[in-house]
């Protein structure tokens, strides 16, 4: 599949690597069936540039551009009050020399802070121009809307981005990783038995689907739900998937075969912390040294663990963790990821 017929921007001049944890394999191993676990290897998109990176950066090299071509001088997106999405379009805006503007659905009521700290800190370091705050189940694209007319009446001219970044030109961004990914295990050599990742928005895990397809990498892709459970986030990213391979004119169906999704690790409620994502933080940072987030990462490690302890994975399976970021949020759940505040079970 030929991406340089898209616009892109780079924002990270380097493949992000992919490494072994052998201690947390271990560690696994000891809860699982036998003592035995899968061999458990990490793809570091922790490390993509518009640091501290995340996924979205990959999703922003294709949307910023886009938003460039078409002279916008004000990106627009929305999230939930500890967006990492948003905090990277704001980096990404400041690199382009733009203004930056976020609607922020308050999910869990009270929980926009403008004085707290992770990505509440970035987005006020990094300048943002303006946030405004909606209660959680508003319609996101008709407030973004609002703010992109009332550029419109001052002369200016916004770019909506939605959610996630989530769309067909954003989920080109995980087409270039499945293109990245393939390259890196045929230079070293490497054979995965399966791909976790998360699957929220649904751009991540859609634009892997239909990057996988399109290049006939023959790894299943298993998606850990953060916000939804497989009835409600399948439909999402086979209709993603979708969208990425049209785009592309790869002239092939997405089917509820292509797409598998895991529930049951993120509730009680999207960004609300549990148990299972305590234990699966302090795992990976005890064994690894490597920091998840409360919010995707850590829930989507828990599924991870959840899976191989009931023997969904065979015995030293080889298994790549998607790791996509995240790190500021961190920092405002630091009493619940320490044992410090009470989770649910």
């Amino acid at each position: 599949m030929d991406l340089s017929r898209f616009p892109r921007r780079r924002y990270t001049p380097f493949t992000t690597p992919i490494e072994p944890m052998p201690r947390f394999s271990a560690a696994l191993a000891a809860s699982c069936p036998g003592g035995v676990g899968p061999e458990v290897w990490i793809k570091r998109d922790d490390m993509l540039g518009l640091f501290p990176g995340g996924n979205k950066t990959r999703k922003l090299e294709f949307l910023v551009a886009d938003a460039l071509a078409q002279g916008a001088d004000t990106l627009i997106t929305c999230g939930a009050p500890q967006s990492n999405h948003c905090r990277i379009t704001l980096a990404a805006a400041v690199k382009e020399g733009l203004q930056c503007r976020f609607v922020i659905e308050e999910r869990v009521a009270g929980s926009y802070d403008e004085h707290g700290s992770g990505n509440h800190f970035m987005f006020r370091l990094l300048g943002v121009e303006a946030i405004t705050v909606v209660p959680g189940g508003s319609p996101m694209a008709p407030a973004m809307q609002q703010v992109a007319d009332e550029l419109a009446a001052q002369g200016r001219k916004g770019y909506i981005i939605p959610g996630g970044g989530s769309n067909a030109v954003g989920g080109l961004g995980y087409v270039a990783c499945a293109q990245e990914m393939q390259q890196q295990f045929f230079d070293q050599g490497l054979r995965f038995d399966r791909l976790v990742v998360g699957s929220g928005s649904s751009g991540t895990h859609g634009g892997l689907v239909a990057g996988f397809l399109g290049n006939h990498i023959d790894v299943p892709i298993v998606g850990i739900g953060v916000s939804r459970d497989p009835a409600d986030q399948q439909p999402l990213v086979i209709k993603e998937a979708q969208a990425v391979a049209d785009l592309l004119g790869l002239g092939l169906s997405v089917t509820p075969e292509d797409v598998t999704c895991v529930g049951g690790f993120w509730q009680p409620k999207y960004s609300v912390p549990n148990a299972k994502m305590v234990e699966a933080v302090q795992l990976l940072a005890r064994t690894e040294a490597i920091p998840l987030d409360p919010v995707y990462t850590g829930k989507i490690m828990a599924g991870l663990i959840g899976l191989a302890r009931q023997g969904h994975f065979q015995p030293g399976e080889k298994v790549l963790f998607l790791h996509t970021g995240g790190l500021p949020s961190l920092f405002a759940y630091a009493r619940e990821v320490l044992g410090q505040a009470p989770v649910a079970d």
